[in-house]
C-alpha cells in the first residue's frame, strides 16, 4: 500500500511535519509536530500545529497517531496541543526511559519526573508494529542520533526522523549524550536494506550548497546511490571517522535546552508553580 502523505515545512527550525493517511479510508497519523517558540521572549504559538489541524478538519481525517521519531533537540513539539483537539495515542521509541535518565539529571529534575515513558501514550520496541486504518506500520529502533530514534514504515514509505537527510546533505549529527556515529551507521544499513522503492521522509532539510529549494522525499534506491555520507557503498570506518570530525565543528541547536525539557514529557511543559507559572532551566556547562 501507499499511504496519502501531505508535509508541513516549518521554516523556522526547517522541520517537516506529515500528515499520512490511509488511502483505503480517513485514518490518519500525525509525525513530528511543532510548536512554534520565541526563545527571546519566552512564548509560545501554535500556528504551524493549526495548519495540520486545518488540514485535518478539511479532509474529514480521523487522527488515530501522534507520532515522534525521537526526543527532538531543536524545536518543540505540539503533540498534547493536536491531541487535545484531534484525538490520537502519542508514541515514541521504548529507549526514550535512557534519555529521560540522561536528561533529568541534566536538568535537575528531581525524583517527581518520571522517567519510565509514561508521558507517553505508547512506547515502541524493534519489531512492533500498529494499524493505521487497514494499513500496517512496522517500527524499526534507528539509533545512533539519539538512543530512542525510530523509523516508522507505512506501506510504501520511511519516515526516518533525523537519521537521514536528503541524498545531498548527508545525515544526522551524533555527539548528543547517547549518540553514536558506529551505532548510526548500523541504523542507516537497516533502513537501506528496505525496498529500492521505498519513499523515504527525512525530519529536516536546509537545502544542500546548490539547490534552490527545500526537499523531503527521496528513496532508498537514491539514498543509497547518492547519499554524500553513506551512499555508494561507503564503508563503516571512513563514515565514523567524518561524522565524528564534522560533529565537533557543530553548535548546539539554538532551541536545545526548551525543547529537550519539553519533549522528554511528550511536548508537556514542566510543571506549573503554586501561581500557575511555567518555567525552563538552564543548566550552565552541561551541554
Amino acid at each position: 500500500m501507499s499511504p496519502d502523505v501531505t508535509a508541513f515545512f516549518d521554516d523556522a527550525t526547517n522541520t517537516i511535519s506529515y500528515v499520512v493517511r490511509d488511502p483505503a479510508g480517513r485514518a490518519c497519523a500525525i509525525i513530528d509536530s511543532v510548536l512554534d517558540f520565541d526563545y527571546a521572549s519566552g512564548r509560545t504559538d501554535t500556528r504551524s500545529a493549526d495548519r495540520i489541524i486545518a488540514h485535518v478538519t478539511a479532509n474529514g481525517l480521523e487522527v488515530q497517531w501522534l507520532l515522534e521519531t525521537h526526543v527532538h533537540a531543536d524545536h518543540l513539539s505540539a503533540a498534547p496541543y493536536l491531541q487535545e483537539r484531534l484525538g490520537g495515542q502519542i508514541g515514541i521509541g521504548e529507549k526514550i526511559r535512557e534519555v529521560q535518565d540522561t536528561f533529568g539529571k541534566v536538568f535537575n529534575e528531581g525524583t517527581e519526573f518520571q522517567r519510565d515513558g509514561s508521558q507517553f501514550d505508547r512506547l515502541f520496541v524493534e519489531g512492533d508494529s500498529f494499524h493505521l486504518g487497514q494499513m500496517r506500520g512496522d517500527v524499526l529502533q534507528t539509533p545512533g542520533h539519539t538512543p530512542a530514534c525510530l523509523t516508522y514504515v507505512l506501506g510504501d514509505a520511511a519516515f526516518v526522523g533525523d537519521t537521514l537527510f536528503m541524498p545531498d546533505f548527508g545525515t544526522a549529527r551524533c555527539d548528543f549524550p547517547g549518540g553514536s556515529s558506529e551505532v548510526l551507521y548500523a541504523s542507516i544499513q537497516k533502513i537501506l536494506s528496505l525496498p529500492d522503492a521505498t519513499r523515504i521522509f527525512v525530519g529536516h532539510d536546509y537545502k544542500a550548497p546548490g539547490r534552490d529549494e527545500y526537499a523531503w522525499e527521496s528513496t532508498v534506491g537514491e539514498q543509497k546511490a547518492k547519499n554524500v555520507h553513506v551512499g555508494a557503498g561507503r564503508d563503516r570506518d571512513s563514515f565514523v571517522k567524518m561524522r565524528n570530525e564534522r560533529d565537533a565543528t557543530l553548535a548546539m541547536p539554538k532551541l536545545i535546552i526548551p525543547s529537550l525539557q519539553i519533549n522528554m514529557r511528550a511536548g508537556r511543559m514542566p510543571p506549573a508553580d503554586d501561581k500557575g507559572d511555567v518555567f525552563l532551566k538552564v543548566p550552565l556547562n552541561k551541554l
